[in-house]
């Protein structure tokens, strides 16, 4: 699967552009700020039908306009090609595929699968387990419909058992209804993020050994409070707590991942490159374990990869990616010669597009 022409209209800085890719390696260059991120985010968004930083949609839109559109051709691993277009402004957002609605917006996530790798990525270290929690949510929905219906279920709920306590007067016989129906859709999200650690842990560890060359071993583990039984038992053992606190205390929504160095969590014994190394590890584990477990290969978005890397190990992970069984990449740095330098020797099509105040310009190699 590929992108092989986006049109994007007033997302961010970009005004109208069009823009045709090859399947293999494209390259955004330009200095910063003249968008070469929100170029990668709009093809993000085709995919994810959200930003990949921006919390509002209202953040996306060009200054001075009150909505944007983003329509992308791919080519499908079997079939036709297929067009996606999302609307989104002051009526909402509208997502087609090959001009027909889509019923759900949940329906269209995991049809076109992809990965990010970005300086904002640091936050999965630096910040709480919320972000953790957004990147395990992120590749899950796109490997598996019954993850991403579990967790939208469990959410519902949730709010729904919130507000309940908040309201002063808790009516127990409801919380106790709404406690069983959370365990039902919180048990396959617990096993599922269960399984992902487990099955990203070795997989960073090889992939940060060939990017470090370091002696240390990385890995992954999950906490969640379903590892100490039933979530409905362990609800009902804090339904008086939680009448004072006013919010649920126990749940999916507490889990975190913990990022380990050496059996230590990263964030307190990792150096800045180190983190930074293992950051990118992760990312292509990720990619990595998609590929295995899906239909196609992810596109894969490599944003400022040298805020990261230096530019030796960065040729080294294309390299392992810019073979047959990996997809279309997409790369954005601010030197067009650096660029040329870590694409030397590696034996796959390349188009190079330059970047001004949000206007893209193919360069003719």
């Amino acid at each position: 699967m590929d992108l092989k022409r986006i049109v994007v209209q007033d997302f961010r800085n970009i005004g109208l552009q069009e823009l045709e890719f090859c399947p293999d390696i494209n390259c955004i260059y330009g200095n910063n700020g003249e968008g070469k991120t929100n170029l990668l985010d709009a093809i993000w968004y085709l995919s994810m039908t959200k930003s990949a930083f921006a919390s509002s949609d209202r953040f996306n839109f060009r200054y001075g306009t009150e909505g944007f559109a983003l329509s992308g051709l791919y080519s499908m691993p079997s079939g036709p090609d297929t067009r996606i277009s999302i609307k989104v402004d002051a009526g909402g957002k509208k997502l087609r595929r090959d001009d027909k609605p889509y019923s759900r917006l949940s329906d269209h996530i995991g049809l076109i699968p992809v990965v990010m790798v970005s300086p904002a990525d640091v936050s999965m270290v630096s910040e709480t387990g919320e972000e953790r929690r957004r990147f395990a949510n992120a590749v899950l929905s796109q490997m598996s419909a019954e993850y991403l219906n579990a967790v939208q279920n469990y959410t519902r709920l949730l709010m729904q058992r919130n507000a309940i306590l908040k309201s002063g007067q808790p009516d127990w016989q409801l919380l106790e209804v709404i406690d069983e129906q959370m365990e039902t859709w919180a048990f396959p999200v617990f096993e599922m993020r269960r399984d992902l650690a487990a099955g990203l842990s070795p997989l960073a560890q090889e992939f940060y050994a060939q990017i470090s060359g370091g002696k240390e071993t990385v890995g992954i583990s999950y906490k969640s409070d379903l590892e100490h039984g039933r979530l409905a038992d362990i609800l009902r053992s804090r339904r008086e707590k939680d009448s004072i606190l006013k919010y649920t205390s126990a749940g999916i929504q507490r889990d975190d991942f913990i990022f380990e160095m050496n059996g230590w969590p990263i964030r307190r014994c990792g150096s800045q490159g180190q983190q930074k190394s293992f950051l990118v590890a992760l990312k292509f584990a990720q990619y990595s374990l998609m590929r295995k477990e899906g239909t196609s290969a992810p596109i894969l978005l490599l944003d400022d990869l040298f805020d990261k890397l230096d530019m030796g190990r960065v040729q080294n992970l294309l390299k392992m990616v810019s073979g047959s069984d990996f997809g279309q990449i997409f790369i954005s740095d601010s030197n067009k010669v650096r660029l040329d330098g870590i694409l030397d020797g590696i034996k796959a099509e390349c188009r190079f597009f330059a970047t001004e105040g949000g206007v893209f310009t193919r360069n003719e190699q």
